[in-house]
Parts: C-alpha cells; sequence; structure tokens
C-alpha cells in the first residue's frame, strides 16, 4: 500500500519536472505550446530504472 502512494507521488513529481523543463525550454526559444508539448511527454514517460523481469 506504502508502495503505490510512492509510486503515485514519483509520478506526479516527474510531471511536473517535465512540465517545468518545457515551460522554461518554450519561453528560451519562444516556442511555448511546443515547449509544454514536450514537457508533458517526458513527464507521461515510463520511468525506466531496470525493475524489469530477471
Amino acid at each position: 500500500m506504502k508502495n503505490k502512494k510512492s509510486d503515485d507521488n514519483k509520478e506526479n513529481n516527474k510531471l511536473a519536472i517535465g512540465l517545468c523543463l518545457g515551460l522554461s525550454f518554450g519561453l528560451l526559444f519562444d516556442n511555448l505550446a511546443l515547449g509544454l508539448c514536450l514537457g508533458v511527454a517526458f513527464g507521461c514517460m515510463p520511468d525506466f530504472n531496470g525493475k524489469g523481469k530477471k
């Protein structure tokens, strides 16, 4: 139960980081829509940290 809550927090944090990076990218390159799209795409990507089958 605790692990599920921790995973949800990690996903929310990753989405927030992606949105912040996308927003800064959009402001830097003067294309806010593209930056936000990239931020959402980055935030929704799965976490590849080696949790696959062994």
